[in-house]
């Protein structure tokens, strides 16, 4: 039986990896990227190496260079995905990004920001992200409707608000997740999303409404990033 499935993501730059059986992140370059969907058989795949190293080759490139480059990221893909499916998501139209909310949220929003920080913070400090992946699912299935953009960011404010009382760790994740849950709690779906960036590298989360990206710090969080994996869109 297989692992959990690795998610990726393509771009210009390359692509972001995400697997699912450790949470550890993969950034590509363009051209390891293009090996994600290379003949997984040992003859295919040299004849598709054979056929790569020909063209770089043609352009001045070292062809025993190439061809020992290609082997060799080929194999590290091999163990990345040690037989699972890699799942791609499409990347879209980008979303409008919208920042810090500065609003009061109201009463519910605060409780429920409370408990789905509670949560969060248990599942990602006990469970594997792949689990924590699981019970984000399961939270779609509350009854609810597509939240607004405003609703979204009162739910964003309330869990700041909440993560603020919080002695230890309330990052993107964190805060996303909480977000996500009490979102939900309150009949308001929202869409969490993990994703990366190439320039420079590195991973986020958040959520969004509306195709909008909510709650983002404009001196912290420079955009773009490319969803990787969507909660409740993505496959399982």
């Amino acid at each position: 039986m297989t692992g959990p499935r690795l998610h990726a993501v393509r771009g210009p730059a390359g692509a972001a990896v995400l697997d699912l059986a450790t949470g550890r992140w993969t950034l590509l370059d363009p051209i390891a990227a293009g090996l994600l969907d290379w003949p997984p058989t040992p003859a295919e795949r040299a004849a598709v190496i054979e056929e790569a190293t020909a063209r770089w080759a043609a352009t001045g490139a070292d062809p025993d260079l190439v061809r020992t480059g290609l082997t060799r990221a080929a194999a590290d893909l091999d163990r990345l995905r040690a037989g699972r499916p890699v799942h791609h998501t499409l990347p879209g139209p980008p979303p409008t990004v919208r920042f810090t909310p500065h609003t009061r949220p109201a009463l519910h929003a605060r409780v429920a920001a409370v408990t789905g920080l509670g949560a969060a913070l248990l599942f990602l400090r006990f469970l594997p992200i792949r689990h924590v992946v699981a019970v984000a699912r399961a939270a779609t299935r509350l009854p609810g409707r597509a939240a607004r953009v405003h609703e979204a960011e009162q739910t964003v404010a309330a869990v700041r608000a909440a993560g603020a009382w919080w002695p230890g760790r309330v990052a993107c994740l964190e805060e996303s997740l909480a977000a996500h849950l009490a979102a939900h709690l309150t009949g308001r779906r929202v869409h969490w999303v993990l994703g990366a960036r190439f320039a420079p590298q590195g991973a986020h989360a958040w959520i969004e409404a509306e195709h909008h990206v909510v709650g983002q710090d404009e001196n912290d969080r420079v955009w773009p990033y490319l969803p990787v994996l969507t909660v409740p869109d993505s496959n399982r």
